[in-house]
């Protein structure tokens, strides 16, 4: 008999973070950014139509480019593939793009890549996803905290809406906090 109680699931996962426990997972619970994501505006009517288009959220750490990135992969109806900069390479990005291109050729179905400090890629991985944007196999986000003129492709950037997210407000952060 391995457990006490043998109805109960076995689970030796250590519990998430609590930051991740909090994260909001829809826009009621988004704090902040209104500009950006009250209702009617044009990205958040883009993104609860499912029809985004490639963007760049920039801003500084603690504003939302990740969450917001974790709404829309949970309103999509396209496959969301996450990508941190920091630990991907090359082969795996063109793993990926080679999938999308075969998902939209067979199915219709949209891939939407999200690049998490996209301004660490240097310019060959950047290049990598250019091609794959221009045929519509994948939508790209990007989140930075460096200014995306300077540290994304711009071949990439035209291609590309920037949202620039604003550092959250003392009575935002404390709404947060009484969460």
């Amino acid at each position: 008999m391995d457990s006490l109680f043998p109805d109960e699931p076995v689970t030796n996962a250590a519990p998430s973070p609590l930051a991740e426990r909090m994260r909001p997972r829809t826009f009621d619970e988004f704090v902040g950014q209104e500009e950006l994501l009250a209702p009617g505006k044009p990205l958040r009517e883009a993104i609860e139509r499912d029809l985004l288009q490639s963007i760049i959220l920039w801003g500084p750490p603690g504003t939302g480019k990740t969450t917001l990135a974790r709404i829309i992969a949970d309103m999509t109806k396209a496959r969301f593939v996450s990508f941190s900069a920091v630990l991907s390479g090359i082969k795996e990005i063109r793993d990926v793009m080679t999938e999308a291109e075969r998902l939209r050729r067979t199915t219709g179905r949209r891939t939407i890549v999200f690049i998490d400090e996209i301004h660490r890629f240097n310019k060959s991985q950047q290049d990598a996803f250019l091609p794959r944007v221009e045929s519509g196999d994948i939508v790209l986000i990007g989140a930075t905290t460096e200014n995306p003129s300077f540290e994304v492709n711009a071949a990439l950037l035209s291609r590309s809406k920037v949202f620039v997210l604003r550092g959250l407000t003392t009575d935002e952060v404390a709404s947060i906090l009484q969460r």
